[in-house]
């Protein structure tokens, strides 16, 4: 399936949520831990007949606890078109969904630098940092995350990394990873998770320990992380980036739905997708706060960005930024320093970076709210973060202005 996505589909019928003996379907060992629920007899008894009809080789299957559906990737028949079965299963009343395996990529910069240790040289700080590399982190300082900080740093504050794996061991994470999951791989561990580049960068903007005398600063340095690998580097390696699809990401949504998670970063995009579109409208149901990036075409479109409801994020002087795009915010995506594997410091660049860093304000603001007119969910979020603009930066978010905003709220509703 990640080598050659198009000769596959992905099929979902009705599945009542009901406790069954293991004996009755299977479920993924990627869902270790979570209930038991497995395929009923009438999705069974349907996907039995539907793949018979077709003659479709199940390769993997999963049930979606929170919509009520069970969902199986199927491989074509040698020399069978996909596109008429498409439409013949879309005409069955016996299936809920029937779309192509697609991909979906992370919207960073592939370049890939000889990702040697930056010199251990003290800089000066800003305020009270110790951490040596803050006066390198631009983009840290156009925030006003600094500054931010005095009101909230995103105290135990969940935020759902949706990207590939992180370095968790990295020197300037640690304590910050609640969680981690690997939904690539058979199960949790693999060697790769620790080697990915790109989900270690978004991590590092987010979250990375502030005062520890190591490397840099957090926009939310007391957040903590979940980490969802749904996506992977190729035999190509990082200069390729970093490819999904929708099994691994429909995976992830699934897992985030049954998480504490109030942010979600998604640093990545690709074509409009039914069946992630269905479960990106139940985690926004749920009142959580999803973020993602800029499209490289500019566009709100595709998944995630299309979404009603999803904060979509652009790189402030990349692309989308001159003129902004209706409705979508920018922060710092150039160049900016940030984690790489093997506690390594490197620049990244990209609207995935810019996301990450929106997602780091977000908990700043949830870790400092206590009004009951604080940002509750996406809308309100984005309408806070869209105020805190400076008039010659428009779109472009501020983490002191959008805390300052909260705080004026809060003296409001006290009166």
């Amino acid at each position: 399936m990640r080598a050659d996505s198009s000769r596959y589909i992905v099929l979902a019928v009705d599945n009542p949520l009901r406790h069954l003996p293991s004996r009755a379907g299977s479920s993924l060992p990627a869902y270790g831990g979570m209930p038991r629920y497995v395929v009923g007899s009438q999705a069974a008894s349907v996907l039995s007949a539907v793949a018979r009809e077709h003659g479709l080789l199940e390769v993997a299957a999963w049930p979606i606890t929170s919509l009520g559906l069970h969902c199986v990737v199927y491989g074509l028949p040698a020399g069978r078109p996909r596109e008429p079965l498409l439409q013949a299963l879309a005409s069955d009343p016996r299936v809920r969904l029937a779309q192509p395996l697609q991909d979906f990529g992370v919207l960073g910069d592939a370049g890939v630098r000889d990702g040697a240790a930056l010199p251990n040289r003290p800089d000066a700080s800003p305020l009270r940092y110790n951490d040596p590399y803050i006066g390198l982190q631009r983009g840290f300082a156009e925030l006003g995350a600094a500054q931010a900080h005095r009101s909230s740093q995103g105290r135990d504050v969940p935020v759902a990394v949706v990207d590939t794996g992180v370095d968790t061991g990295h020197v300037d994470l640690q304590g910050r990873i609640a969680a981690q999951r690997d939904l690539v791989a058979a199960g949790a561990g693999a060697p790769s998770f620790a080697q990915d580049r790109h989900g270690t960068q978004v991590a590092g903007v987010i979250a990375a320990v502030a005062n520890n005398a190591q490397g840099i600063v957090g926009i939310a340095p007391q957040s903590r992380l979940s980490i969802y690998k749904a996506c992977w580097y190729t035999a190509a390696g990082p200069t390729a980036g970093a490819r999904c699809n929708s099994f691994t990401l429909a995976k992830a949504l699934a897992a985030v739905l049954e998480s504490d998670a109030r942010i979600v970063n998604l640093s990545l995009g690709g074509p409009a997708d039914p069946l992630l579109d269905l479960l990106l409208q139940q985690v926004l149901r749920q009142r959580r706060i999803v973020i993602a990036a800029l499209p490289l075409s500019g566009r709100r479109e595709g998944f995630p960005a299309a979404t009603p409801g999803v904060i979509v994020v652009g790189a402030a002087g990349g692309v989308g930024a001159q003129p902004p795009v209706p409705g979508v915010l920018l922060a710092p995506g150039r160049d900016v320093l940030t984690l790489a594997p093997g506690d390594r410091y490197d620049f990244a660049s990209g609207s995935s970076i810019a996301a990450a860093h929106a997602s780091g304000v977000a908990a700043l603001l949830l870790g400092a709210d206590a009004s009951p007119d604080g940002p509750t969910d996406g809308p309100a979020m984005q309408a806070l973060l869209s105020a805190s603009a400076a008039a010659d930066r428009p779109a472009q978010i501020n983490a002191e202005a959008a805390l300052a905003q909260l705080a004026l709220r809060a003296r409001v509703a006290a009166r």
